[in-house]
């Protein structure tokens, strides 16, 4: 009779309310803003004193700032804030066809510098620890081996891959891209002025297709779960609020991410412009995800080779795909605890 109850419960507020995820986002200050770049600040909770160096968090591209805020109970920002950090979060933006010209450079160059500087200036002149998500933790460690003046204490990366052969989802694809010379996604790119958010929603949703086409079985073996009713909610949201890819960039990492496979050996060129993985020197950590088809844990593995002359590497794995390694429900005790360790020990809390 319990489950009866508990599922009438979650039923009807999903009918009459709309839903029983807490979508609320946590209360944040805008410190910093310009092209492609809004800098918050996370509020403390009343009467908190957050203290240790700031810890920024940094997303990918074309995927919402909201995964590090997910949902009440579920909310990386949420926890850390908890825990007293002095926490940041850069947000892109929207992305429009204007931005077409944008390649990665621009946040090597601009975006990810000027974010860490105005962090860093808002803490008091503080070192920075950056804690990223996907290609968010791959740009952050190239902007650190490119400008090592940046006051970057730290960097985590969570499911970021660096070895495209050992993903699943693009091995069967690479031959054709090869034997085509890069062709068959080309001409779409430069036509649509990038990859469309739509295109990167359906891309991030077949990525994990199984739970796709069993969602409506899951959602009826859990309707007592309102735990596991209020992820699914927050991840839905998620997943609708994708972003485009501009033009310049998706082409960037088609064909020297994807075709070429440069990050594998710990460089990127840029129009004849080389940066090397191996110039990144603070301490780093790498999490992988068990789960995950997108970055699987040999594509992210693959980091602590090329990160030698880092002055600390550490390597984990959490249960999760691509996004429940960074926040789903078991990121609460397994991604969070390494990130709450490795911040202990290199920023601290004073």
């Amino acid at each position: 009779m319990t489950w009866v109850a508990d599922a009438a419960e979650n039923v009807r507020d999903r009918v009459l309310r709309g839903g029983v995820a807490d979508l609320r986002p946590m209360p944040r200050t805008l410190i910093d803003k310009g092209p492609n770049r809004f800098v918050y600040r996370f509020s403390a909770y009343p009467g908190g004193d957050p203290g240790g160096d700031p810890v920024l968090l940094v997303p990918p591209l074309a995927a919402p700032s909201l995964c590090f805020d997910l949902r009440r109970g579920c909310s990386v920002a949420e926890h850390l804030v908890d825990r007293g950090r002095r926490l940041y979060l850069v947000d892109y933006g929207t992305v429009s066809f204007s931005d077409r010209r944008l390649g990665l450079e621009h946040w090597i160059d601009e975006v990810l510098p000027r974010t860490v500087r105005a962090v860093s200036a808002d803490a008091g002149g503080a070192p920075v620890h950056v804690v990223a998500w996907c290609l968010g933790g791959i740009l952050s460690l190239l902007t650190h081996a490119d400008r090592p003046d940046l006051p970057i204490a730290s960097i985590t990366t969570v499911a970021a891959p660096i070895d495209m052969t050992a993903i699943p989802l693009i091995a069967p694809i690479k031959p054709l891209a090869d034997l085509t010379n890069g062709w068959i996604l080309t001409p779409v790119y430069r036509l649509l002025g990038g990859a469309p958010r739509a295109l990167v929603k359906r891309a991030f949703q077949l990525s994990a297709f199984d739970k796709l086409v069993t969602k409506p079985y899951a959602i009826l073996s859990h309707l007592d779960d309102r735990d596991y009713l209020a992820q699914l909610e927050a991840v839905d949201r998620f997943t609708d609020n994708m972003i485009a890819y501009p033009g310049r960039t998706f082409g960037q990492m088609y064909h020297r991410f994807f075709r070429a496979n440069d990050l594998a050996e710990g460089e990127v060129d840029f129009g004849g412009r080389r940066i090397s993985l191996r110039e990144v020197k603070a301490p780093v950590l790498v999490i992988a995800g068990t789960g995950d088809g997108i970055a699987p844990q040999r594509a992210v593995r693959k980091l602590v080779d090329v990160l030698n002359n880092a002055a600390e590497v550490r390597f984990e794995t959490a249960p999760g795909g691509h996004l429940g390694v960074l926040a789903g429900r078991g990121a609460r005790t397994t991604t969070w605890a390494y990130v709450d360790d490795f911040l202990d020990t290199h920023a601290g809390l004073s």
